[in-house]
């Protein structure tokens, strides 16, 4: 696989990364055999991001991460987040950057993943209680102290990257982004991360699945699958997204490739490095597939022709969640 400068403070990763949570929690019952042996497969075709978080479980996902790559640390470059409080005995409270909460959750995420240090740790969401400055600061003391090795945070504006990043050089910012959530290139947070020369990482970049064509009634989500949450599969708001993957899935197949690989290599040819989350190893195959698609510029006014910025309905969360976002 192709790799790419993730920023510009000499992290490395393939173009193509794995989002690991659902592996857990949320999207339906989890396969631990079957988790891992995707996660091993990730490694064999060149992935090497694997992202994780403190809170996806609580703290069962990087469990699995750190018994998959037991061994083997140097083949993966391990991404795992902290801002939201968590109790030893797994209890979810809320935001949480403080300083002092920093430092305990990354010794625990230490313990959970069974290593040393961790090549990039974010701060999960914006805790508005305590000035970004403090939290950075923290952040930039476990780097110094070579627990960290590189910094980023998750769903900031612009402003607070640029006071992040004046503490700090961030390495990364991990936010949604796809054909259905295009966001960041209204409100200033891709062009800043460009200016400061920052990373993208984007999650979600199938659109919770949405965009792999798969998804065609909101009964396909097993009862404990969040996404019965989520506005975008729900009333009205499903048929006129199923109608824009319709449309995405044409594109595709004019190119013999799936929806899935269409809109992977556009994230991809925007720069950003995808995290597509997957449990099962022919899902992942096809995902990775996507790395050798190239888009001409008239596949690309094709893509922005069916699914420009604000084409997509519905919020990208449930109203609770909403605040927590652009933080």
């Amino acid at each position: 696989m192709e790799q790419r400068a993730l920023g510009s403070q000499g992290l490395t990763v393939g173009v193509q990364g794995l989002g690991c949570m659902g592996m857990s929690v949320f999207y339906g019952t989890a396969d631990e055999a079957e988790s891992l042996a995707t996660i091993d497969r990730a490694l064999e075709l060149g992935v090497t991001l694997l992202d994780t978080a403190e809170s996806y479980g609580p703290f069962v996902n990087e469990q699995l991460l750190g018994k998959a790559l037991a061994g083997r640390r140097e083949a993966a470059v391990v991404a795992t987040k902290t801002g939201v409080e968590i109790s030893d005995d797994g209890q979810m409270g809320d935001l949480n950057g403080r300083p002092e909460y920093v430092r305990r959750a990354l010794e625990r995420s230490l313990r959970h993943l069974g290593m040393e240090y961790v090549d990039l740790y974010y701060l999960h969401r914006i805790d508005p209680k305590v000035p970004v400055e403090e939290t950075v600061g923290a952040l930039a003391e476990l780097v110094t102290e070579g627990k960290v090795r590189h910094i980023g945070v998750c769903e900031a504006s612009a402003s607070t990257i640029r006071r992040a990043h004046a503490v700090h050089p961030l390495t990364a910012v991990q936010t949604e982004y796809s054909l259905f959530e295009r966001g960041i290139e209204q409100d200033q947070v891709l062009s800043t991360l460009k200016e400061l020369g920052i990373g993208l990482v984007a999650y979600s970049p199938l659109g919770r699945g949405f965009l792999s064509g798969a998804i065609t009634s909101p009964d396909d989500f097993a009862a404990d699958d969040w996404r019965r949450t989520d506005p975008r599969f729900q009333g009205e708001n499903f048929g006129r997204n199923l109608d824009v993957v319709r449309e995405v899935r044409r594109l595709a197949s004019a190119k013999d490739i799936t929806p899935s690989q269409l809109a992977l290599a556009w994230v991809q040819q925007q720069g950003a490095v995808g995290i597509p989350g997957t449990k099962r190893r022919p899902y992942l195959e096809e995902n990775v597939a996507a790395t050798a698609v190239t888009l001409t510029a008239e596949d690309i006014a094709a893509i922005e022709a069916v699914a420009p910025h604000g084409v997509v309905s519905g919020d990208r969360y449930a109203p609770e969640f909403m605040g927590t976002l652009n933080g």
